[in-house]
């Protein structure tokens, strides 16, 4: 897989663009219609499910932070498109840092991107544990005369699953699988409006208007939301026509917000302040619409999770003599990096706390500082005091005070968890 193919798939929910833009750019180009849906996909993920929580946190009054995070990550992606449009030859997001500040730029830019994508990967493993622990209450495995309990074990069983599946050198077939991301949200959007329409739980709870403590811990996980920039250079160079790019951003915006806010509200309408981390965790099993939302939550890390990864082991393989460039070698990393995602799963196996995490530290960073930052030392006239400046100024002071105080309070959350 070749250098801006490998990055089309680093973003939160990450994925599938890898099949489109290396086929149809081939052909002249991607449609218009077709970049939307890419897009889309890279900005529907596995964070919907913690809009509700995220809501309870800050109260309501925290949705005109979603809208601001959602413009200031659109504005952060139009200085990207900006960068691209003064260097041509750039195709991915760490060759803008490259551009931008040379070689450590481009190392910087990475290395943020590798994390974000293989605490994403562990995500996964948490989802599926929490939902199958859902689904299946009370049931113990017994590995090698281990007995493991719940989550654990499913947490475990998902992994030896999923591992086959990184060990296929193409992955085409499951790149166009996982283009069901966008599809999978709104079914799951439905289901839960049934669960609380036809079943009874109704949308009868009140909530806070505004909670101040959980604000910083909201920010961050709508930070997660919005983390699709490192798929847009190449969502930009795969398109027929790269000036209507612009307007591919403004529709996948508005269309993620309007879902992120849908389900925040009708999950924290249901639930109140009771919401769990994913919503999907506080609805009744044994009705049908739970068990078609549980199941389409379950079915994507399935498919997205040996995507997720191949940026990270390609990278590791390129560093790799050629003599141990072996299908046996490639065959033991892989296992390697799922092995050691299954053990941070089990170790943090907190949904909620690493999505702040994440979204706090790395998404902040990828999709508000560095956009910013690169920008600037690229643009000399950006540099001149203007409204330009003072907004992007405005973002990278922001989005310091986002990261230093989400990562701190993220990681106190995780401590005091895994002591308790």
């Amino acid at each position: 897989m070749h250098h801006n193919i490998t990055f089309v798939m680093e973003s939160q929910n990450h994925q599938v663009q890898v099949s489109y833009s290396s086929g149809e750019s081939l052909r002249g180009g991607t449609s218009f219609f077709k970049t939307c849906l890419n897009g889309l996909n890279a900005l529907s993920g596995v964070g919907i499910l913690s809009m509700p929580y995220a809501v309870s946190q800050g109260g309501w009054m925290s949705l005109i932070l979603l809208l601001i995070v959602a413009t200031v990550c659109w504005y952060t992606g139009l200085l990207l498109q900006r960068c691209m449009d003064a260097h041509p030859l750039i195709k991915s997001y760490p060759d803008i840092g490259k551009v931008a500040f040379g070689y450590k730029g481009r190392v910087v830019v990475a290395i943020f991107m590798y994390l974000e994508l293989y605490l994403i990967a562990v995500e996964f493993l948490i989802l599926e544990g929490d939902n199958l622990e859902k689904l299946f209450p009370n049931m113990n495995f017994k590995i090698a005369g281990l007995r493991i309990r719940g989550k654990a074990g499913f947490v475990l069983l998902t992994a030896l699953v999923i591992l086959p599946t990184t060990w296929l050198k193409s992955l085409g077939v499951l790149a166009y699988i996982s283009v069901g991301g966008v599809v999978a949200s709104l079914i799951l959007i439905v289901c839960v409006v049934c669960v609380g329409e036809v079943d009874g739980i109704g949308f009868h709870q009140k909530g806070e208007i505004v909670n101040w403590k959980g604000l910083p811990s909201t920010v961050s996980l709508f930070a997660f939301c919005y983390c699709g920039h490192a798929v847009f250079p190449t969502l930009r160079n795969s398109m027929k026509d790269r000036t209507q790019f612009y307007k591919v951003l403004m529709v996948c915006f508005i269309t993620s917000t309007i879902t992120y806010g849908s389900m925040a509200i009708i999950g924290y309408k249901m639930f109140g302040e009771h919401v769990n981390s994913q919503v999907t965790l506080n609805l009744p099993t044994k009705k049908i619409s739970t068990k078609i939302a549980i199941y389409t939550t379950l079915i994507n890390p399935f498919t997205k999770y040996a995507v997720i990864i191949t940026p990270i082991t390609n990278a590791i393989e390129e560093t790799l003599p050629l003599l141990y460039k072996g299908r046996p070698v490639v065959i033991l990393i892989r296992t390697i990096i799922v092995l050691s995602t299954l053990l941070v799963a089990l170790f943090i196996p907190f949904f909620a706390y690493v999505m702040a995490f994440i979204g706090a530290f790395l998404s902040v960073a990828g999709s508000w500082i560095f956009p910013c930052l690169c920008y600037l030392k690229m643009n000399k006239a950006a540099q001149k005091f203007g409204m330009e400046l003072v907004i992007i100024i405005g973002i990278l002071f922001t989005g310091s005070i986002i990261a230093l105080v989400g990562t701190y309070i993220s990681i106190i959350q995780i401590i005091h968890d895994i002591k308790l």
